[in-house]
């Protein structure tokens, strides 16, 4: 048995062409114990499919669509069944419900003694100034009164994914020209400064906004320390993947007590453009059980 749990996460930007174009290779190659994926845009019976002639064909599925068809979509795969696993993203109200189906998954695995919360999540992309921004506003506000809830409530939760935002200058190549466009608006900045700050203590955004911190770790930053990247997503435009013109908006925010945990982190970043088969590369942790 091994002494460390791999945790991997990857927005697949569609399962079925993720497959067409490598995916299942690299799943079969990961050695994760769990994986969680965003942008799925798929039915459950395309994933089955698709997961059986994987590997062994040893995986349990959990999998959220999203309500509108074609769009969004989370899914976590594991090689042990989950205890438990909860759909969507706090108590919101009948229209903000919508706005997170396909966007939040959390499943609850044995780990050690206790247990491990896996959260796939992926966040709205937004568009200044329209209902796509506040739809993102909506659940940047969910999602820091839940992260509030789970780290009163466990110890071990990682939550995981694509949060479409570059939190630091680290994180995007040319965040100069990008300071007005969502992914690095201030404002939304400025929730990550909070996600991240000592809990409970006042902090100030990058905006100028105050606020009380979460007290959660960016396991990225943490590990690779104060540098440009590791980008985790690049555009299809121009030269962008191979000038490593990228953004890291793909996170593993965990509770300090699972921080300590961390053994290694990584992004499977591929070996060439044409290797591609997402424009995420997955992010791979793991932890000491």
């Amino acid at each position: 048995m091994s002494d460390f749990l791999r945790v991997a996460s990857v927005n697949v930007n569609g399962i079925r062409a993720a497959f067409r174009k490598g995916m299942g290779d690299w799943l079969d190659a990961s050695g994760a114990d769990v994986v969680a994926l965003q942008e799925v845009r798929a039915a459950d019976a395309d994933i089955a499919k698709l997961i059986a002639a994987a590997d062994d064909g040893g995986w349990h599925v959990l999998h959220d669509p999203c309500q509108i068809k074609g769009r969004a979509g989370v899914a976590i795969l594991s090689r042990e069944p989950a205890i438990a696993h909860r759909i969507g993203l706090g108590a919101l109200d009948a229209q903000e419900t919508i706005q997170s189906s396909g966007r939040w998954l959390e499943a609850d695995f044995a780990f050690g003694e206790g247990s491990l919360t896996v959260i796939s999540n992926y966040t709205h992309s937004g568009e200044v100034d329209t209902p796509r921004q506040d739809a993102k506003w909506a659940f940047l506000d969910a999602m820091g009164a839940r992260m509030d809830e789970l780290i009163d409530e466990r110890d071990f939760v990682t939550i995981v994914g694509d949060f479409n935002v570059g939190h630091r200058e680290f994180d995007i190549k040319n965040w100069r020209g990008n300071v007005k466009r969502s992914g690095f608006l201030p404002r939304e900045r400025a929730y990550f400064d909070r996600f991240f700050g000592e809990r409970g203590a006042n902090i100030v955004g990058v905006d100028g906004s105050e606020g009380p911190g979460h007290g959660w770790i960016d396991v990225g930053r943490r590990f690779a320390g104060e540098v440009d990247g590791p980008y985790t997503w690049w555009s299809n435009r121009g030269q962008a993947f191979d000038n490593d013109t990228g953004w890291r908006i793909d996170y593993h925010v965990v509770t300090p007590a699972l921080g300590e945990r961390v053994v290694d982190y990584r992004v499977d970043r591929y070996p060439s453009y044409d290797a591609r088969w997402s424009d995420h590369a997955p992010v791979i942790v793991d932890y000491r059980i």
